[in-house]
């Protein structure tokens, strides 16, 4: 049996010129290839905690009716997600994870030749959806390792339709004060949309950190994004929202597909808000974790030392950043563990 061939002409040149996403080994495949009793995955900013027990719960009961599609309009969690941010239902935009509402934004706002800018390296969603339709991605390189908002605002131009600020950014981790922000939310031009891309907001516990959503309410023209995939455990389900004007959630509607927030995802979004105590010992954790080292110029020799110690890291470079590792604050255990492997790792470097 053979499959027919596909030219590649047929594919759109916006779709040729593309790099796969390269998904890492799952663990047990990295055990069983290595040889090794225990590996931890510090690689994709996942939480390290699970789903808390309400959502847990929420999911067992939802199970018995997966004969039935979702609620297309997520309508319980919308609500919700509206009074916990004190705006109107018709302001909040499900989304498979806070990345689905970067396609969303990119499918309702962006033609070919239209522009993007963010900086780099960043969250590499913003420039792939954007060339995926054909646009064009304005990547402003960072300064000190943050977002240079006066560079990116030198870059907007009239063909420029969204902004991307992701806050704080991923994979550096580094933020813009308040103050920061307002200076450069004043100079954006009227035609250019701000996203505001706060995948990490529930982890930062500093008096210079803006809740976007305050923008929003005082008249900016600002999407906000949030997510359940960090500090509530729910990676797997991939579910998100963005806050924005109601306009903008509408045109959100009609490009996002109708059951894109499964049911297993809404119900355990859902008994998610309600776990104060829990979200602020999480985030106590991760902040005694966080650590920073820098790599050389490539990382992939380090990476995969790394792995053959049982420490699953990611490589940066699709980040646009080849000299980097991002590595995900774990518990306690796997942070030690990771510790001790990286001791190993360049101990056998300085030997050499």
């Amino acid at each position: 049996m053979s499959f027919a061939e596909i030219a590649d002409s047929f594919f759109k040149p916006a779709v040729q010129d593309l790099v796969p996403y390269e998904p890492g080994k799952p663990v047990e495949e990295v055990q069983r290839e290595l040889g090794l009793e225990r590996v931890v995955k510090l690689a994709s900013n996942e939480g390290p905690f699970g789903p808390f027990p309400a959502a847990l719960e929420a999911i067992e009961r939802e199970a018995r009716g997966l004969n039935r599609y979702p609620d297309g309009g997520a309508w319980r969690l919308r609500t919700a997600l509206a009074e916990l941010h004190d705006v109107r239902f018709e302001e909040v935009a499900p989304g498979a994870g806070s990345d689905g509402v970067v396609d969303y934004l990119s499918q309702l706002a962006l033609d070919p030749g239209d522009e993007i800018v963010c900086g780099w390296p960043s969250f590499p969603s913003y420039v792939i959806d954007a060339l995926k339709i054909g646009a064009v991605p304005r990547q402003i390189p960072l300064r000190d390792h943050r977002y240079d908002l006066d560079a990116m605002l030198e870059a907007i131009g009239p063909k420029t339709k969204l902004v991307y600020v992701c806050h704080p950014n991923n994979p550096t981790g580094t933020m813009s004060t308040r103050a920061e922000l307002d200076t450069f939310l004043d100079q954006v031009p009227e035609h250019v949309l701000t996203v505001l891309d706060q995948a990490y907001y529930e982890y930062i516990d500093d008096p210079e950190y803006v809740d976007g959503i305050e923008y929003l309410k005082a008249g900016r023209k600002v999407v906000v994004l949030r997510t359940f995939s960090k500090i509530y455990g729910l990676a797997g389900l991939r579910v998100g929202y963005a806050v924005g004007p109601a306009g903008l959630v509408t045109a959100i509607a009609k490009v996002r597909r109708a059951f894109d927030v499964n049911s297993f995802a809404q119900v355990a979004a859902l008994a998610s808000l309600d776990a104060p105590d829990e979200l602020a010992r999480r985030r106590a954790v991760n902040a005694e974790g966080l650590v920073q080292l820098e790599v050389g110029e490539d990382s992939r020799p380090l990476f995969e030392q790394l792995l053959r110690e049982g420490v699953i890291v990611r490589p940066a470079a699709g980040f646009g950043a080849p000299g980097a590792i991002r590595v995900t604050v774990g518990t306690p255990d796997e942070n030690e563990l990771f510790g001790d492997a990286l001791g190993r790792v360049l101990s056998a470097v300085e030997q050499t």
